[in-house]
């Protein structure tokens, strides 16, 4: 789940990016269940795009496994004179968190919790993060879209000063994905390469209301791409949003 040598590079190819539809949707979310001046955590913030434009109305945290993600958004929450608490963790092993209202992760941030086990310990960990009622809220990328969009297809992206090309591959089990990512990045007269591998896993919605409720989330909803209004339907959407509470005992 690092993004290591992308991290100097993602802004500038993230540049297309939803953000604003993110941040409104968490925003009707919070009105919808009358949440008072939430405490949020961000889960999987990446160079806190999101992060920071929530952190203008918002008590915010941001969680990310990679440090040069966390630095890159620390410099740029900076800049904007915003309080934001960053944490260096993995997700899987989150721990020392509690006190929170609401839990966001986006951007397919779940995607890359590739196995049943891992995926259990994360909402299990952000059960505990949460207060009782707590709202979570993520996206994941659904199965149809992985399989009929992504994987075997190839995308690319040129700028003056860097490009990427990305192919998809197959895993072995549905819904599974390799990402094999080549950037070149100008340096005077000459282009420096690197290049990265990003697995990702995504199951069916009745996989991940049965983890959920294992570790006592309950889903209140679920949406497909940004609607909030929409009637779901998993086998048309392409991003899918579901949002769960904490029960109480």
């Amino acid at each position: 789940m690092a993004y290591q040598l992308m991290a100097g590079l993602y802004d500038q190819f993230m540049g297309d990016a939803p953000y604003d539809q993110w941040v409104k949707l968490t925003e009707r979310i919070i009105k919808q269940y009358d949440l008072k001046t939430p405490r949020i955590i961000d889960l999987g913030c990446g160079t806190g795009e999101i992060t920071i434009k929530l952190a203008k109305n918002y008590s915010i945290t941001g969680i990310d496994y990679s440090s040069d993600m966390l630095t890159i958004a620390e410099q740029k929450a900076s800049v904007k004179n915003l309080k934001i608490d960053w944490v260096h963790q993995d997700l899987v092993d989150l721990e020392g968190l509690v006190g929170f209202d609401v839990a966001i992760s986006y951007c397919d941030v779940i995607n890359y919790i590739t196995s049943i086990e891992s995926l259990q310990k994360v909402f299990t960990n952000v059960a505990k993060a949460l207060n009782e009622n707590g709202i979570l809220v993520f996206d994941i990328h659904s199965v149809k879209h992985v399989e009929e969009e992504l994987v075997g297809n190839t995308f690319s992206d040129v700028t003056e000063s860097s490009a990427y090309i990305w192919n998809c591959f197959p895993g072995d089990h549905e819904g599974e994905m390799f990402h094999e990512l080549t950037f070149f990045q100008k340096n005077g007269e000459s282009y420096s390469r690197f290049d990265e591998t990003h697995h990702q896993q995504t199951f069916a919605v009745h996989v991940y209301k049965e983890l959920l409720n294992n570790a006592g989330l309950e889903i209140l909803n679920i949406h497909a791409d940004f609607l909030l209004e929409n009637n779901f339907s998993e086998s048309n959407a392409e991003r899918i949003f579901i949002i769960a509470q904490k029960r109480t005992r």
